[in-house]
């Protein structure tokens, strides 16, 4: 038995260098995406929270009213803030909400629970799904960002792409099955997700052709050289090459 006065139990800290301060500053984001990150504990809590959030309070997100030009192809709840953009050609399947000052190019998809923050701009053959842009991305090129989450000012060179599936223990199984884990000191941290692809820190650029490997963690302003494939825990500020 517990004693009436017993202290409750206490949650075990969050390594910072998983939560999305590590990450992500808040300036210039805009209040969904700036509540967003202030009520997630961890990184891992991103995709849940925002799913939550586009599934039951979807008409506290909405803000004005931006632009859905004639030939934009829209399927499901689509939430268009005032002072964003999506041009003709370009398909965005919902739940999914585009902040202000964002645009959606002809040939970009967007769908499965994305959130686009303000001021992003996604241009022809850029794919996007169940992932949190937070604000100022670039995406102009041939691309691929799934189950992820990117800071403010990052950069996604052409044929860049994230991964979130396993693919070393033989078939892979879909569904999925196995959660994706992260490495950090060399203990392995489970994301509780089976699909799990990178979290970018801000003002980080990924050089064109480059591949992240599932569970990847990259801090703000770390500088990535040229090369085919990363992957791990790349600390803020660090230099990859």
């Amino acid at each position: 038995m517990h004693s009436a006065n017993a202290a409750p139990p206490t949650m075990p800290a969050v390594d910072s260098r998983l939560m999305p301060a590590y990450y992500f500053g808040t300036g210039s984001l805009g209040p969904y995406v700036t509540g967003l990150l202030e009520r997630c504990p961890s990184v891992f809590d991103l995709k849940a929270t925002m799913t939550a959030d586009l599934d039951h309070e979807s008409a506290r997100l909405q803000s004005g009213h931006g632009v859905i030009e004639d030939g934009a192809l829209l399927q499901g709840e689509v939430i268009v803030q005032a002072g964003a953009r999506i041009e003709a050609g370009a398909q965005v399947i919902g739940p999914v909400l585009v902040c202000a000052g964002s645009v959606i190019s002809a040939g970009a998809l967007i769908r499965d629970h994305s959130v686009i923050g303000p001021g992003c701009r996604i241009g022809f053959g850029a794919e996007i799904t169940r992932s949190l842009l937070a604000g100022h991305v670039f995406m102009k090129h041939p691309c691929f960002i799934g189950d992820s989450a990117l800071g403010r000012g990052v950069n996604i060179g052409s044929f860049c792409s994230t991964t979130g599936l396993r693919c070393d223990r033989g078939p892979v199984a879909e569904p999925a099955i196995e959660d994706i884990t992260v490495n950090l000191d060399g203990q392995r941290i489970t994301t509780g997700q089976t699909k799990f692809g990178a979290v970018i820190g801000d003002e980080v650029a990924l050089p064109a052709g480059t591949v992240l490997s599932p569970g990847t963690l990259i801090g703000p302003r770390t500088v990535v050289y040229p090369r085919d494939h990363i992957g791990g825990f790349l600390p803020a500020g660090s230099r990859i090459r």
